[in-house]
């Protein structure tokens, strides 16, 4: 581990259990930990969630190691890895539990990610506007615990075959210079 404290950014990119299962696959990520952002309620539940009326989006804390990946990295891997170009969607998921978000409590983090949705949108990357809100993180509740690492012990399971092995093997393809060992 390195010198550098660790930090965090909240991500939401649709369904938790995608954007768990790229980025536990990333060097330099320390750890990820599903959960539902912002929102109304306090500990709302899976079932709360998926109502679409708390206000919540499902949302991954992502810890890394700064002196292994940086957070315009991360961010990279992110805008990769799901649509931000759909409101309240990814895929067939719809609700405003699925929009893109990036969560911050670093300003620096603000910073970059303002920055990189600037050049992203001036470039025309995505070919459509981009949607992802840019937030202050003010709260994050984890997910329950079968949500854990749910790709990883679930990988026949249909919509883990069908719609999160895509993404996996998009990101193992696209950046492979951060893929962790045996990842």
């Amino acid at each position: 581990m390195s010198s550098l404290q660790t930090q965090t950014i909240t991500l939401a990119g649709g369904c938790f259990w995608c954007t768990e299962a790229v980025f536990t696959r990333v060097r330099g990520v320390t750890g990820v930990q599903s959960g539902y952002v912002n929102g109304q309620m306090p500990d709302p539940t899976y079932e709360q969630v998926c109502t679409g009326r708390t206000g919540h989006a499902e949302a991954v804390r992502i810890s890394f190691d700064p002196e292994e990946i940086d957070v315009r990295e991360i961010l990279e891997i992110f805008f990769a890895t799901h649509d931000p170009t759909t409101l309240d969607r990814q895929g067939n998921d719809v609700g405003t539990q699925y929009r893109s978000g990036i969560y911050w409590s670093d300003p620096t983090h603000r910073e970059v990610a303002q920055d990189m949705l600037r050049q992203m949108e001036r470039d025309g990357t995505f070919g459509a506007p981009i949607v992802t809100e840019l937030q202050p993180l003010a709260h994050f509740w984890p997910a329950e615990d079968y949500h854990s690492r749910y790709y990883e012990r679930n990988p026949q399971q249909g919509y883990c075959a069908m719609v999160i092995a895509p993404k996996v093997e998009k990101f193992r393809k696209t950046f492979q210079r951060y893929l962790k060992p045996h990842g």
